[in-house]
């Protein structure tokens, strides 16, 4: 499975607040440099979690209400839910051991 992209709130709620697994998101922008060098640290974290969890992107600058609905004042920020609930964040990069042993708290 690939790292979904989340496009609005509808989309959020079903594919994040709903999902069965934990998920993490990922709060970034295209113009961002440290978001740009966090991706390939998801990839490999979700390449290496398949099927244990989910790992989604929502850009701020075309989801504006759902970075402000978490609160998201810098990115990247990574919020981490489990049952439809926030259960961490990272903000800024971290390499993809942090990320994983966020992740691995929730499994």
């Amino acid at each position: 499975m690939a790292i979904l992209s989340v496009v609005g709130q509808t989309q959020f709620e079903t594919d994040v607040l709903k999902a069965e697994k934990p998920v993490v998101v990922d709060f970034w922008a295209a113009w961002c440099g440290p978001c740009k060098m966090v991706a390939p640290e998801l990839e490999a974290v979700e390449t290496e979690y398949e099927g244990q969890a989910v790992v989604a992107k929502v850009n701020v600058d075309e989801n504006q209400p759902l970075a402000a609905k978490y609160n998201v004042m810098s990115i990247p920020t990574m919020i981490f839910f489990k049952d439809g609930k926030e259960a961490s964040r990272i903000t800024g990069y971290r390499p993809r051991k942090d990320i994983a042993q966020a992740l691995e708290n929730l499994l």
